[in-house]
């Protein structure tokens, strides 16, 4: 992927963003990405799905052969864009409009996937929000609720849903951050919850393992997705990026394919793992 000019006067004022209006549009897949059926008929509950990352991840996986219901916000329309480029790739599409920090909607998507594809066979935890700010004694005790609330509490609300459905074989996959590992100045509420995913991601690890269920996470560095300008201002939007190795932001298209290793056979010896996407930064864990 080459480096991209991000336009600065692009701020959002709203999350998880929008993608439609990003300049440029983030990469959601490669044309020289092939699918070889590596998911053909699994079906994927994937939360986060209308843009970004999620956009990617669902996108990949119907090339791949899945069937994808997407959990989104309110961003209907980068969902129905999303839905769209699923069914150019062959593929069916579930969109599921609803908020994630409410444990009855969760159990609700569970059903209605299993009610429109039959079976559920891998589940992503990917939506996320985050507040920056600059010193520990800024985080708005509401913001601090929300990031809580958004980025770990549904990845137990829905694993705890989707449990009687999966089986061995089947999968799942969770989205921390190399905020989890190297920490976040200006992000310490939302790098405490990434951190908690990798924690939940390495204990339901163990708990599954004798069920033959895997799950494992990824850890996306600097992504261009609709969160980052929804989150930060121009001169950040700028630079974003360009402090990793690799000299610049990646795009989702480049994240995306590590869910499809994790979610197919050829991780088939992979559990309780971290797969770091992040342009060069050299982590622990």
């Amino acid at each position: 992927m080459e480096n991209i000019t991000i336009d600065k006067n692009q701020e959002q004022k709203t999350q998880p963003g929008k993608e439609f209006n990003m300049n440029p549009e983030p990469v959601t897949i490669r044309d020289s990405y092939k699918g070889s059926d590596k998911l053909k008929n699994k079906v994927v509950l994937l939360t986060g799905g209308d843009s970004g990352i999620g956009k990617s991840i669902a996108v990949h996986f119907a090339r791949e052969g899945a069937l994808v219901a997407i959990i989104y916000l309110n961003e209907e329309k980068d969902a129905l864009q999303t839905k769209n480029e699923i069914e150019n790739e062959g593929g069916q599409c579930l969109l599921l409009q609803g908020d994630v920090k409410n444990e009855q909607f969760c159990k609700e998507a569970i059903d209605k996937t299993i009610s429109n594809f039959g079976s559920l066979n891998c589940v992503i935890n990917n939506a996320a929000m985050q507040f920056p700010t600059e010193h520990i004694e800024d985080i708005k005790i509401e913001n601090l609720h929300t990031t809580f609330e958004t980025n770990i509490y549904p990845y137990f609300y829905i694993v705890k849903a989707a449990m009687k459905h999966l089986k061995a074989g089947d999968t799942i996959i969770n989205t921390t951050s190399v905020t989890a590992y190297r920490g976040s100045e200006h992000l310490i509420d939302y790098a405490s919850t990434k951190g908690a995913i990798v924690s939940f991601t390495r204990s339901l690890s163990k708990s599954l393992a004798e069920k033959g269920i895997r799950v494992n996470a990824v850890a996306p560095g600097p992504i261009w997705t609709p969160l980052i300008p929804a989150t930060f201002d121009g001169e950040k939007l700028e630079n974003f990026g360009k402090d990793v190795p690799l000299g610049r932001a990646g795009q989702p298209a480049e994240v995306a394919p590590a869910y499809v290793y994790l979610a197919s056979e050829d991780s088939s010896y992979m559990t309780g793992q971290v797969l770091h996407v992040n342009g060069g930064e050299v982590i622990g864990g």
